[in-house]
């Protein structure tokens, strides 16, 4: 059974008035009280019908953005397509960061409740999942990359295991076979799909080359290290593939100190293509995800709520990267 408001006022101890003036944000309300509410409701996990039509009324005017970090060209990029949708429709963005640690995660949220009038969130976290469910504020909710699928809420995404997948046939087809993966973090539902990626790809296209993974967080630094582990390791692989862009321009950074070219020495490619992908010597090969449209889409997809054509449209939607092949891979470059 669905959960009412009067099972959150009669677990809050409270009036039905007193739940729904405490989730509208009324400021008759006492700070104790209001908590009181909160937690309830969250823990309940009680959706209040008029949730989704509080975007539409626009209560605060201002839409919640919660991510695991703030730094780097990707998130930069998620957020100009997030912000670009805002201020068509006339909204404020309340941004908040966990760092990257999934502890934080539950105090980023609660910064939020009461102050927006729906979320944007990734928790791309493996096994996080029901901690999240348990930490989400009683609103609107569109989830960003999300490593699990919570029930009831929308989410948008990329596939980034067929787009690994896809990157890997492109270096087998330009004749590479020992091809080297830079992993992402290990807990991080986007890594793993990638990481998945690249094993299948490796099964299927060169079944007697064994796979060669080093370790990575998605920084610059770690894909740094992994040049220099590979410059340090004997035997060069052909191609090296990096599972984000800012890895693979530390890996660049790393073999070009080493006295190695690329690709005359060795092929490299990343996955995103970041603006600066395009910038360096020599260009990147890479993965295209539409950054700024998966940020515009997510909040596309949470103005739809509670609306005829999106409030029981929850399914997810995932955007298709798309192969750019530049100067790095050895490959004759495309125009993209």
């Amino acid at each position: 059974m669905s959960v009412t408001i009067k099972d959150v006022a009669r677990q809050a101890n409270v009036s039905v008035a007193t739940v729904s003036r405490a989730l509208n944000g009324h400021p008759n309300v006492a700070e104790e009280v209001r908590q009181r509410v909160f937690d309830v409701a969250t823990r309940l996990r009680y959706s209040p019908h008029h949730a989704a039509r509080s975007l539409s009324s626009r209560r605060t005017q201002t839409i919640g953005v919660v991510l695991p970090d703030l730094y780097g060209e990707f998130f930069s990029e998620l957020m100009r397509g997030i912000d670009q949708v805002a201020r068509e429709r006339g909204l404020h963005l309340l941004v908040s960061s966990y760092h990257g640690n999934p502890a934080e995660q539950g105090a980023a949220l609660r910064t939020m409740r009461g102050r927006v009038d729906g979320l944007l969130l990734m928790s791309p976290f493996l096994g996080a999942t029901e901690a999240l469910a348990s930490e989400l504020p009683p609103l609107p909710v569109v989830l960003m990359n999300p490593a699990v699928a919570v029930e009831g809420l929308a989410a948008v995404g990329v596939d980034n295991h067929g787009g690994a997948m896809a990157m890997v046939r492109h270096l087998l087809e330009a004749g590479h076979r020992r091809i080297a993966f830079i992993a992402g973090p290990e807990d991080n539902f986007d890594a793993a799909e990638r990481l998945r990626g690249y094993r299948e790809a490796m099964a299927q296209g060169a079944p007697d080359v064994a796979p060669r993974v080093l370790p990575g967080d998605f920084g610059e630094a770690s894909g740094h290290r992994a040049g220099k582990a590979l410059l340090e390791g004997g035997t060069l692989p052909d191609a090296v593939f990096a599972a984000n862009d800012m890895m693979a321009l530390g890996c660049l950074f790393a073999l070009g100190e080493g006295g190695l070219r690329v690709p005359g020495d060795l092929a490299l490619a990343g996955f995103d293509d970041v603006p600066l992908s395009r910038y360096v010597h020599p260009p990147l090969t890479t993965m295209r995800v539409e950054i700024a449209e998966l940020g515009a889409l997510a909040i596309r997809r949470l103005l739809e709520a509670g609306t005829e054509a999106g409030g029981e449209d929850v399914g997810p939607r995932l955007l298709q990267p798309r192969l750019v092949v530049r100067a790095s891979c050895g490959a004759v470059p495309d125009t993209g």
